[in-house]
């Protein structure tokens, strides 16, 4: 019905009546696209059904799918990314993680997993430890991987980095050993009481020199060709001495 002014209306005040009856239209239309907004995501079409897992390799999906907290049938914007994500990262192992939705009933879980690198003989049990030298686990087992010994441990903690004395020539040899697997060599166990280390191809089959002096000697070859040579001959005993400017030579004697 048109709205009737009589001559001499103050025509503010009918501007004003008319605002106030289009702002109250406009939050009626929202409030209403609100509640329905609310009801359709928290509807079963956005319960979660699908979890995916990417990256594992010490876990398998269901351990990693647990260690998250994510179930199926949750809705999938009630899921708090930050905190699982802080949660999966107090795990040792766990370097990173990231939590994808995928709409709209699919979780993607992408992490990034801290590797064994070196093992430390600890009291009767041994640390594992990373490229970086953080703490992943304490074991009983015989390890696998090259065991490094002669150091002063200060700190160690599961999940956090190890601090020992001969923090440099840690640092170093592990760094060292990461060249050793791209030489498809390895060494048993390395001595880093000294800045000149011993790594030990053998247990009377020695390398002495600094972990750079090593690695350098690794990337060029020349470790190569005289663990080759020793091969050939069948000699497993002596000491291998390395040194600056590429100085690699051989002694059967061992210190």
């Amino acid at each position: 019905m048109p709205l009737y002014i009589r001559p001499g209306a103050d025509m503010t005040h009918v501007r004003k009546k008319r605002k106030k009856k289009h702002y109250f239209l406009k939050f009626i239309l929202f409030a209403a696209l609100c509640t329905g907004l609310f009801f359709l995501l928290s509807s079963e079409y956005f319960d979660i059904q699908k979890i995916r897992v990417k990256g594992n390799n010490n876990y398998t999906k269901q351990q990693v799918v647990k260690m998250s907290g994510i179930k199926k049938g949750e809705n999938i914007f009630a899921l708090r990314a930050r905190k699982t994500r802080e949660n999966m990262k107090e795990n040792s192992y766990i370097y990173d993680v990231k939590i994808r939705r995928s709409l709209p009933d699919k979780v993607v879980l992408e992490i990034k997993e801290r590797k064994e690198q070196a093992a430390v003989p600890y009291e009767d049990s041994y640390i594992m430890i990373d490229r970086e030298g953080y703490v992943l686990k304490k074991t009983k087992e015989e390890p696998k991987l090259t065991v490094i010994q002669g150091m002063t441990i200060e700190r160690m903690k599961e999940g956090k980095k190890m601090k020992v004395k001969e923090g440099i020539v840690l640092e170093d040899t592990l760094t060292m050993l990461v060249t050793m697997k791209k030489s498809d060599l390895f060494f048993k166990k390395i001595d880093i009481s000294k800045v000149i280390i011993k790594a030990y191809i053998y247990d009377s089959l020695v390398c002495e020199g600094t972990p750079s002096n090593i690695m350098k000697s690794m990337k060029n070859g020349d470790l190569e060709a005289v663990l080759y040579d020793l091969y050939q001959k069948d000699i497993k005993r002596g000491v291998i001495n390395i040194g600056e400017d590429d100085y690699c030579s051989f002694s059967p004697a061992i210190n």
